[in-house]
């Protein structure tokens, strides 16, 4: 497999990279779905249909958005989420990976479709905020695109694309690394199926700590 040489720097996604958060999204799905009387997911069905942006899922898993609109299931979701986030839990080896590359001297920030405020949030309480140089989360809590925020990251912190390297679990970070022009590692334990990464990408794994031996 591709290793990638000369890298100074690791854009990690959060959610479904390093916050093992899948079947917790799952759960708190399946809440409002109930609430509706519309039929539950299973954390398969939901890795082969969560997108983005977010309201092409929410349409896929049954809502009737024509009906009550995007914002009102949006975020009740989020106020579920955030209610009992605490159930959520770090990937095995996450403290270890990222000590691993901050002792190395690679710089590590953070790129999610999280809402800015939400995402220092929650990396403060699961315990990893120092380690990153730079946290950029969205402005919203709708699930919208990181490619324009990601744009301004590059710019921001003066990162060339051939430098840089994006760890993600989703086909929405193969588009954000495509239009950065940025290598990217992507992961099969979060939020898409493994078949459906492969199906776009050539660099997919299974365990998080194995991206020390590509980088």
């Amino acid at each position: 497999m591709t290793k990638f040489k000369d890298k100074k720097v690791i854009i990690w996604d959060w959610n479904g990279t390093l916050l093992d958060d899948v079947n917790y999204c799952v759960d708190c799905i399946n809440v409002l779905l109930n609430k509706r009387s519309l039929p539950k997911v299973t954390v398969p069905i939901y890795k082969e249909v969560f997108t983005f942006p977010v309201i092409e899922y929410y349409k896929a898993v049954g809502f009737n958005l024509d009906e009550e609109g995007f914002e009102k299931p949006a975020m009740e979701f989020i106020t579920l989420y955030y209610g009992g986030f605490n159930q959520t839990k770090l990937f095995p080896c996450v403290q270890e990976v990222l000590a691993g590359f901050q002792n190395q001297g690679y710089r590590q920030v953070v790129l999610s479709a999280m809402e800015h405020d939400s995402l220092v949030k929650t990396l403060k309480s699961k315990k990893i905020f120092s380690y990153f140089d730079e946290v950029t989360g969205v402005g919203d809590h709708y699930g919208s695109s990181k490619e324009e925020t990601g744009k301004r990251l590059l710019t921001n912190l003066n990162i060339r694309p051939d430098e840089a390297i994006i760890i993600g679990d989703t086909l929405h970070d193969k588009q954000v690394a495509d239009a950065l022009g940025i290598d990217l590692i992507l992961l099969s334990t979060g939020h898409n199926s493994k078949t459906r990464l492969l199906d776009e990408h050539a660099v997919v794994l299974d365990k998080l700590k194995d991206v020390t031996e590509l980088i």
